[in-house]
């Protein structure tokens, strides 16, 4: 038996569960499916488990500070529709209890549980005719569009076919396969004739060869202020993907903490810089700022 919806979404990360709330909650019938056995896996890890939820240091008139795309502007929009004020709103009406840890960034005081809560009590408040048949585990197996007088898209999944006005993907990246993630969002992109960009790692520690870094593995544990930055923007090799500053624009750097490991560099500021650099592009790092 086919289940019809105004919006079926796949993926039941942070992404999946706020749309699917909002959209319940202006009346829309949604299925929301996903793959995991867990939902929500990637909110749970995320700040030590506690889940860095947003940032008070987030500036709309400057979206490069904060996005790191092929279309900086495109957080202005978002940004300026939904504001980090917007979410600390939510959660403070759904009493929970969070705190300013680092440079605006804002923590639960508990646990990340606590926003996968919030998420979840969203999808329940639907408006009248809204609801959200949250379907999980459940894979997606293939999706048509039907361009009739009507159109809609039509899905099978495992849990029976599902016909829809709309499809949100919301399946996120490649970060962590071990809870999850695949590359269904980029092959759904690919099957609409959608660009997709070439993948690479973002927001990793720095990893070096072992006999390379082994006169530093006795510092493994020990965390500072630092000053990290990039030098002469680009690789060797002339990457039309490695894209710099835009013109006036300063190579990107980070105030914040490094942490020394047994395999190389972390923390948030080895984190921050690992989105800008580039395989054979210099390195400095400031360890006494100020």
């Amino acid at each position: 038996m086919t289940t019809s919806a105004d919006v079926l979404i796949v993926g039941a990360g942070a992404a999946g569960l706020f749309c699917a709330g909002v959209a319940a909650q202006r009346g829309l019938q949604v299925v929301l499916l996903d793959h995991a056995s867990k939902v929500a896996e990637k909110i749970r890890i995320s700040g030590g488990g506690r889940s860095n939820f947003t940032n008070r240091d987030l500036d709309i008139r400057q979206p490069h500070r904060h996005f790191l795309g092929e279309n900086p502007a495109f957080s202005r929009s978002a940004l300026s529709r939904y504001t980090p004020a917007d979410f600390i709103a939510l959660l403070q009406q759904h009493r929970v209890p969070f705190h300013e840890k680092h440079k605006g960034q804002l923590f639960c005081d508990r646990s990340s549980q606590d926003l996968i809560d919030v998420l979840l009590r969203e999808c329940e408040s639907g408006a009248a005719g809204g609801h959200v048949h949250h379907w999980q585990p459940c894979g997606l197996k293939s999706l048509r569009f039907h361009d009739q007088a009507e159109a809609y898209y039509e899905a099978d999944t495992d849990r029976g076919p599902v016909r829809a006005r709309a499809v949100v993907v919301a399946t996120g990246g490649l970060s962590i396969p071990q809870i999850g993630a695949s590359d269904l969002g980029y092959r759904l992109a690919q099957q609409f004739q959608l660009e997709v960009v070439p993948t690479r790692p973002a927001l990793v520690p720095l990893t070096f060869d072992p006999a390379v870094w082994a006169p530093f593995a006795a510092l493994a544990g020990l965390s500072l202020p630092v000053d990290i930055g990039l030098g002469p923007w680009g690789p060797p090799d002339g990457s039309p993907r490695a894209k710099g500053p835009r013109r006036g624009e300063s190579p990107p750097h980070f105030d914040e903490d490094l942490l020394f490991t047994h395999r190389g560099l972390s923390g948030p500021a080895v984190l921050q810089i690992s989105s800008y650099w580039q395989a054979g592009q210099d390195l400095h790092i400031n360890l006494a700022p100020g």
